[in-house]
């Protein structure tokens, strides 16, 4: 039975390479989809689930590094494996800069191209998880009210409670309710969690001297 968690893609116009992938992979219990050309792998349906690209660097219709870079300006995408029987120094360069995996020339042991699927797979596993918790973040965030979003940025900046009050010009007491919501809302138990949620979803942070100013200035 087929691992269903996951598949690896194949591009390459080599039906005998495309077939000894597919049955390699099989060996391992790992399903695959092989596709002739760039443009079948780009208007195939494909599952929503870990993956990784296995690319030929030469194809008939569009090559493998002109196909990485337009799979990479469009975002999200399954980490790729070059594979190529013609690898020179400067492609192989150009693969690695635009973040693929590894760059096997052929003909490449088994073991190397398995060595390169998992560490691909097990990249895509991260960057999903990572994508899912900054899913879940931006989803708490929107959940907070006007004023929940204005307390952020000044309790992760470091303000006191006193000062943060200042500066929206409410009382202490309701700057600290509303300093316990966002905390929940966002799922931090402690600041130095919120600080952290904040860097990750690009709070900025806001200017102490200011707000430190304005506390001194009111005493």
């Amino acid at each position: 039975m087929m691992a269903d968690d996951f598949v690896v893609f194949i591009v390459d116009d080599d039906a005998r390479m495309r077939e000894a992938l597919v049955e390699l992979l099989a060996s391992y219990n790992i399903a695959a989809m092989a596709f002739e050309t760039a443009g079948d792998y780009i208007g195939a349906d494909k599952p929503n689930i870990p993956a990784c690209l296995v690319l030929d660097v030469e194809l008939p219709d569009i090559n493998g590094l002109d196909l990485q870079g337009r799979i990479v300006e469009g975002g999200e995408h399954p980490p790729i494996v070059f594979i190529t029987g013609h690898g020179d120094i400067p492609s192989s360069v150009r693969a690695m800069k635009n973040g693929a995996m590894d760059f096997l020339t052929k003909p490449f042991s088994d073991a190397d191209v398995m060595g390169a699927i998992r560490s691909a797979i097990s990249r895509d596993r991260t960057d999903r998880a990572a994508r899912a918790e900054m899913s879940l973040l931006k989803q708490s965030y929107l959940g907070l009210t006007p004023r929940e979003r204005d307390v952020l940025p000044l309790v992760v900046s470091g303000l006191l409670n006193k000062q943060a009050a200042a500066e929206l010009g409410i009382s202490e007491v309701t700057l600290q309710v509303h300093r316990r919501k966002v905390m929940q809302k966002m799922g931090a138990t402690s600041l130095a969690e919120l600080v952290r949620i904040a860097q990750r979803i690009g709070i900025p942070l806001f200017d102490r001297r200011r707000a430190e100013g304005k506390s001194r200035a009111q005493t």
